[in-house]
Order: structure tokens, then C-alpha cells, then sequence
């Protein structure tokens, strides 16, 4: 059985503009210094490469296209999707991309003239991976380019986190289906680092809490879950407990049913099996009750709360922005907004709260696509369109210090970086938190520096495994075959060497494979 409890009314999202008259604004609940406030940015002006119309005084450049050389001598490969943006030495900007690919091959994968898959591949067979974008942060010139991850499969999203960047797995095939963690510093291809504690299922994008280190993650299914892990240790951040979040009042609830407004008291509880061979996370968390989002994708962590996006939930099926405050115990998630037609919001999938306060959303619907922007009075309105093709948007980010947008047009396999007046903010003051355990760096997650792992003096002499190798709990083959979420349906073959990397007891990540000591080229 299945209600609804603490109703505010029934209101979707307002379009910012000659639409929007006489209705009640939406209250988003956030704290901040604001120094100025746009509540739209004009117009869309078309643009005459037919690539992105953005608003006035607004421009974009291109960083990179589909084959470009990069600075390790791989090619810049296809199907570009989440992405985070860190701080690089030397007032550069680090760009961490995913690659939502499949089974190896020529037309999208980056690499070596002699069609060679790197040694430190995952899965030799399949071509997911990630990318690092060194790029200068006065010019936005593209001073390097490197492969950090390859041969996972369907990288899709992720996300920002203490220690550098999260890529997700969207698929269950074979050894596939886990989270691996990404050096912001790493100049060339690493061999992986698998997250077997935050669980083996259809991952799609992960936040992280700089505080606790508490990870939330999202599930790209129409039942899926929103699940958390709970580290045992700050010291030890990667071996603790998965869980899946529950209503309190109501066992299997329905999140697409939440009116805008309404508010639930939310509890979690654990995933015995996090990493089975068949995809039975979601039904082992819903057996015990665990709530039912449809199509959990984009998720961000920002001024302690986490926001989540359901691409499909909605008395629309187009889309609901929902606001977790989360505690030990448990705490509340409130529906701040839905789309009451795709013609206001379609299918938002990428989600970033900009350092001033408002949401970019990157959708994925059917049509002409759209960056929107969602703000506190609950308007939605248009940022940007893609103009070149009905190919989504994916990856929407900030550079660190707010004044440059990332952005990638997915299957034009274009990767974008756009500047314009932005509202100007007060940057909040570094907190770093406990750093003797975290490494924390600021308050939204982003780590301080390089962005590598961090470190209390150096790896200790001995130290204990904190992942496995997938291999030993999956099925030896990969079915592929085609999705129910709209997605790419790729297909991989299995068969990848294991995984060597370690947690140093001292709480330092270690990794046991090589490290390039070249230095990176340049290119324009």
C-alpha cells in the first residue's frame, strides 16, 4: 500500500518568461550569499556554426572533437558524458570526463595507431573510460590531454568526490557494474581502482559528503534505488555499509507520486549482498522496504544537502528534482520540482548546482535538448540549446571558481567550454573538515591542489585490501543487449586481468601499478 503525506499542493515547474504569470513560486531552502541574482539570461541567440545557441554575451569554444590527438598519443574518443571540473596547479582546470562506450572498436575508441587496448585495461574487450583535460584557465587553451581509465564499460555518470573522480558503470554485464575512482594528477593511463563497497548495479552518478565521506549514488532503472555508503572509518573510506533509502511511513514508496512540496521522513536500510552476480541489488534494498524512484540519475552535493534528479518521475514522465537532508539515523526528502511538460523540462539526466545557487540541468529527451536552468523561485528557463542535432547534453559542470560552464554534446562527441556573464557570488570561505582523516578539500567536495588521493605522511609499510576483483563474483560474459532506459545498449565481452590497489592503513590511497613519470604535451 502506497499515500501520500504532508501535501503543499499540487504546482510543477514555472517557465521563466512570458509564460510565467500568476503562479506561486516554488521555495528552494537554500543558504548562501548571493551579491547578485539573474533570474533568466535572455533570449537564445542562434548560432552561426549551428552548434549551441546560447544567450547574449554569451560564447562557447570547442575543446575537442571526436579523434583528436591527445598528449599520451591515444585519440580523444566518442560518446563524451558526466564530467567534473577540479583545481589544477598553475591556474589550470582539470576536466575529468566519462566515455559511455562498449565493446572495443575503431569508430569511437581512443586508441594507439596499432588498434592496441593499453595493458592497464579493466576489460580489454570494451572501451568505456575516462579522459583528463588540462586546460588553462585564463585562455582556455588545451594545454594536455591523456586516457586516466579504459575497458569498463558504459561509463555514464558519476561524480566529484575528496579524492578525485568517480566514474560510474550503467550496466550489469559480465564484471561490469561498479564505481572506480580516478586520479585528478594522473598524466597517463592507471591501472583501475574499483569501489567494490559502493555496490555492483546500474550505476548512474554518485556525490560524496566532504564531512563524512558518506557517498549517495544513483540507479538508472525504472524501479531503481538512491543509495548511500557509510564508511566504518574516515581512515578507511571505502569499507563500511551500502544502503538504500526508505520512507518511513510507507513500505516500497513511490517517489514519482510526491507532490511538489510534500516532504518524507526518510530512514535507510542495508543491501546484505551489495556486489551479487546477478542484478539483484535494488530487489534485495525493496524486500526490506526501500523506496522506488523511476530513472535516478543526476546527483550533486551542496551546502549539506544532496539533490537528485529522476529523469522520468512525474505525473509527465518528464522529470523531478527532489532535495535529500540526510543524518545518521535518517533524515527528510522533499520534491522541489517536477515538469508538467516535456516542453518546460524533458527528461533532465546531468544535474550541477551552479556556485551561486541555481540548478543547470542537461536534458535527454526527445527533440531539440536543452541546458535549463532551474532557481529559487522554482522557474525553469533556457540556458542553452543544442543546435547541431537532437543529440543530448551531457556532463554540465563549473570550473571551480564559477566562471566557465563544461558542457558535452554527446553523440556529436563534442566537448564544449562556454563563458558569459554569469552572476557574480561570494566564494565560501575553505573548509576542510577533519582533514587529518579526509583529505577533504572544499565545502562542495572539490579536492584541494592536484586533486590527488590524499595522504597523512605517506603510505604506511603495511596495507590491507579495500577492493576485489570483480571477476571472482560476476558472470564470465557480457550479454548487452538493448536497455530499458533509453540508453545505448552496448555490448562487451569479459575477460579483464584483476585489480591491485590498496588502502594504506594510515588512510592513504595506494596503488599498485605504474605511474608515468613523462612529461604531458600541449596542443591548441
Amino acid at each position: 500500500m502506497r499515500h501520500n503525506s504532508h501535501v503543499f499542493g499540487r504546482r510543477g515547474l514555472l517557465r521563466c518568461g512570458a509564460a510565467v504569470a500568476g503562479s506561486a513560486a516554488l521555495p528552494f531552502t537554500f543558504t548562501y550569499h548571493r551579491v547578485a541574482k539573474a533570474a533568466g539570461y535572455g533570449e537564445l541567440v542562434p548560432d552561426p556554426e549551428g552548434i549551441i545557441d546560447l544567450p547574449p554575451g554569451f560564447t562557447y569554444k570547442v575543446l575537442t572533437r571526436l579523434f583528436d590527438p591527445m598528449s599520451d598519443g591515444y585519440r580523444s574518443p566518442g560518446l563524451p558524458d558526466a564530467m567534473g571540473a577540479f583545481p589544477g596547479p598553475d591556474d589550470t582546470i582539470v576536466l575529468m570526463r566519462n566515455h559511455e562506450l562498449g565493446v572495443l572498436d575503431v569508430l569511437h575508441t581512443p586508441l594507439h595507431p596499432e588498434q592496441q587496448a593499453p595493458p592497464e585495461s579493466y576489460n580489454p574487450g570494451t572501451s568505456g573510460g575516462v579522459t583528463r583535460l588540462v586546460i588553462d584557465n585564463a585562455t582556455l587553451e588545451l594545454k594536455s590531454s591523456n586516457l586516466v581509465l579504459f575497458g569498463t564499460l558504459r561509463n555514464c555518470a558519476g561524480g566529484k568526490s575528496p579524492w578525485g573522480w568517480l566514474s560510474c558503470e550503467e550496466t550489469t554485464d559480465g564484471k561490469h557494474g561498479y564505481t572506480f575512482l580516478c586520479d585528478v594528477a594522473a598524466d597517463r593511463v592507471q591501472m583501475p581502482r574499483q569501489i567494490a563497497g559502493y555496490g555492483r548495479f546500474k550505476h548512474e552518478a554518485a556525490c560524496v559528503d566532504p564531512d563524512t565521506l558518506v557517498a549517495y549514488l544513483t540507479e538508472d532503472q525504472g524501479d531503481s534505488c538512491l543509495y548511500r555508503f557509510v564508511p566504518n572509518d574516515k581512515a578507511d573510506p571505502f569499507t563500511g555499509k551500502l544502503q538504500a533509502l526508505r520512507a518511513v511511513e510507507v513500505d516500497e514508496f513511490a517517489t514519482t507520486d510526491m507532490e511538489v512540496g510534500q516532504v518524507v521522513a526518510v530512514s535507510w536500510v542495508d543491501v546484505d549482498d551489495p556486489t551479487p552476480v546477478d542484478d539483484s541489488v535494488r530487489g534485495q534494498a525493496q524486500a526490506k522496504g526501500a523506496a522506488v524512484v523511476k530513472r535516478g540519475e543526476g546527483i550533486w552535493y551542496w551546502k549539506g544537502a544532496v539533490y537528485v534528479c529522476s529523469t522520468s518521475g512525474g505525473p509527465a514522465g518528464a522529470g523531478q528534482i527532489f532535495r535529500l537532508v540526510d543524518g545518521p539515523e535518517g533524515g527528510t526528502l522533499e520534491l522541489l520540482a517536477r515538469s508538467e511538460h516535456p516542453d518546460i523540462l524533458d527528461h533532465p539526466d546531468n544535474i550541477t548546482m551552479a556556485p551561486w545557487g541555481e540548478l543547470f540541468m542537461a536534458e535527454d529527451g526527445d527533440g531539440d535538448n536543452y541546458v535549463r536552468v532551474l532557481n529559487q523561485a522554482g522557474e525553469v528557463f533556457d540556458f542553452a540549446r543544442n543546435a547541431k542535432s537532437d543529440s543530448e547534453f551531457s556532463g554540465v559542470c563549473f570550473s571551480p571558481d564559477g566562471k566557465t560552464m563544461f558542457v558535452n554534446i554527446m553523440f556529436d562527441h563534442l566537448t564544449l567550454a562556454i563563458r558569459g556573464p554569469f552572476p557574480e557570488f561570494e566564494p565560501e570561505p575553505e573548509t576542510t573538515g577533519d582533514e587529518s582523516d579526509t583529505g577533504a578539500g572544499t565545502e562542495s567536495g572539490e579536492s584541494s591542489g592536484s586533486g590527488a588521493a590524499p595522504t597523512t605522511g605517506g603510505a604506511a609499510d603495511t596495507a590491507t585490501p579495500s577492493t576485489t576483483d570483480a571477476s571472482s563474483s560476476t558472470t564470465d560474459a557480457a550479454t548487452g543487449g538493448a536497455d530499458d532506459d533509453d540508453g545505448c545498449g552496448c555490448k562487451a565481452e569479459a575477460g579483464a586481468p584483476g585489480l591491485e590497489w590498496v588502502v594504506a592503513a594510515a588512510g592513504a590511497l595506494a596503488l599498485r601499478g605504474r605511474r608515468g613519470d613523462a612529461e604531458p604535451g600541449s596542443q591548441g
